[in-house]
């Protein structure tokens, strides 16, 4: 997962993309997609700057109270002991983000580090954290200006927020350390936000602590991956209606009276798009006559709709808990509604790293069927008269063998990261801190999870275009027909053996699109 930049064209499209506007409420999944993924500036309401500013006053109230108050006038985790005189308080701010700004190893991505500032911003605007109002303004500013802090891919052990990459955000803030600007160069922070007339931040009382003790990581790559599955579970079922048409199966086990008996939603879904997709077919059509020899097809393709439904439905129960997060002020200590400064537990990141792994089990699932279909495809015994790995010349050629050598690849990688995370803890700050979510981690490998069924899907959507080309003059339904005439814009359909990874990646792409999703669209309407 390499690091994305905005690159000049993409800093001209982020100008003209109307700003999201955070305030006192809930961001929407939609506005923290159009910010992390697609560059949208920000700017923050009047409501959220008065918010802030009122809840400003009660932490310079306590800041002057001669008792001790934890992040205001005490040191943090296990050297929360320690009463810090008025002098060193900025000095204790500043150390907390210097100290803790040590994550290690390859970059995060563009879109995730925006995201995490984003979040990060909305806790801000709730008036629930007691920074000043310029602290919040220079996150907008960052966000509006293109400019993303760099961030490692290690540091966060998902409690007391996601504190190593949030630290290397906020270094950032006060003006050190490096970031890349809008077209993707890396700079200074200083030089970044001089050029972009952004004042580095002088931290105050409370106002370090406030900036590194949230859940935002792991939410924005919990959003961001809600928002690629919607897509995916939508392709799961234009590719296995694909399969079913290209292996001679029956649609009829799709019914919507069949699958009323089992009243899972996410299940009904799925069955009614494979049955739109393969209406019309006359591939089906031809074998859907009294003395065909098949009785029940494999579960591969007459369980789809169980599987991609099961999976609808966990990715349902996943965007119920980001929206509770997202509705969340994350803090500690938090200046609550009535002006009490309180420690609390509510940035343990629990409940959105058990979704994040639940995510993790049903992508690994959904890929592991897609494979076993694109394996009957190629497999002579199994495939209804098509030639084996669907070679021109079986022997000569290998056709689509080695395809499905990388779908079982990626699938047994998928396994592998379908091991929760959230059932790890490692005791840290001297057993203040002696259990900890992995969120972060857990986040980290469904994002490199969404990849790789991206990968398979497309795989699949490749063998199965070719299985269809191998039926003519049987005509596949208008549906499917569109999506392979679109992977023939792009790959040459059936023949001699041909270098085969540029056509997996130029599949993988209109996958990742959402283009073979639109294909089908273009015909039957919108799935669901």
């Amino acid at each position: 997962m390499g690091t994305n930049t905005l690159g000049q064209t993409g800093k001209r499209v982020m100008d003209r993309i109307e700003p999201v506007v955070v305030g006192v409420g809930a961001l929407t999944p939609e506005e923290v997609v159009r910010v992390a993924r697609f560059g949208a500036p920000v700017r923050l309401s009047e409501e959220a700057l008065s918010a802030i500013g009122a809840s400003r006053n009660r932490i310079q109230t306590l800041a002057a109270d001669p008792r001790p108050v934890y992040g205001v006038s005490t040191g943090f985790g296990a050297l929360a002991t320690r009463h810090i005189p008025p002098e060193l308080r900025a000095q204790l701010q500043r150390s907390l983000i210097r100290s803790h700004a040590a994550g290690s190893g390859p970059e995060v991505e563009r879109e995730v580090i925006r995201a995490l500032m984003l979040l990060r911003l909305s806790t801000l605007a709730t008036g629930r954290t007691g920074v000043r109002p310029e602290l919040a303004q220079a996150y907008a500013s960052l966000l509006s200006a293109g400019i993303t802090p760099v961030v490692h891919e290690y540091g966060s052990l998902g409690c007391s927020g996601d504190l190593a990459p949030l630290a290397h955000v906020a270094l950032a803030v006060i003006g050190e350390g490096p970031v890349r600007d809008a077209n993707g160069e890396q700079v200074s922070a200083a030089e970044a936000l001089a050029a972009a007339g952004i004042e580095p931040i002088e931290l105050e009382e409370k106002e370090g602590l406030a900036l590194i003790n949230g859940t935002d990581g792991m939410l924005g790559m919990l959003v961001l991956a809600c928002y690629d599955l919607h897509k995916l579970l939508s392709l799961a079922d234009v590719t296995a209606a694909m399969s079913v048409e290209g292996l001679l199966g029956t649609d009829k086990v799709f019914a919507a009276d069949l699958q009323a008996l089992r009243p899972q939603p996410g299940q009904a879904v799925a069955a009614a798009n494979m049955t739109r997709l393969l209406t019309g077919s006359g591939i089906v059509a031809s074998h859907a006559v009294p003395d065909c020899t098949v009785v029940q097809d494999a579960y591969s393709l007459r369980c789809a709709p169980q599987v991609a439904g099961g999976a609808r439905d966990t990715l349902a129960h996943a965007e119920r808990i980001a929206s509770f997060e997202l509705a969340s002020a994350v803090d500690n200590p938090v200046v609550t509604l009535d002006g009490r400064v309180e420690s609390n537990g509510n940035f343990h990141g629990a409940p959105v790293a058990y979704v994040l792994d639940f995510l993790a089990i049903v992508v690994a699932d959904v890929a592991s069927m897609s494979e076993r279909r694109t394996d009957r495809f190629l497999d002579a015994t199994r495939n209804h008269g098509l030639p084996p790995f669907l070679a021109d010349d079986p022997g000569v050629d290998s056709g689509h063998m080695i395809a499905q050598y990388t779908q079982a690849a990626i699938v047994s990688e998928l396994k592998r990261l379908a091991v929760p995370a959230s059932v790890d803890s490692i005791p840290s700050s001297a057993m203040q801190e002696d259990h900890v979510s992995m969120g972060w981690s857990g986040a980290r490998k469904l994002r490199r999870a969404v990849d790789g069924l991206t990968r398979v899907l497309a795989i699949e959507a490749l063998t199965a275009a070719r299985g269809l080309d191998l039926r003519a003059p049987l005509e596949p339904s208008p549906a499917t027909a569109a999506v392979r005439d679109t992977i023939r814009e792009h790959v040459q359909g059936p023949g001699m053996d041909r270098h085969l990874a540029p056509e997996i990646e130029a599949v993988v792409q209109l996958a990742a699109s959402g283009a073979l999703i639109e294909g089908a669209e273009a015909v039957i309407g919108k799935l669901s």
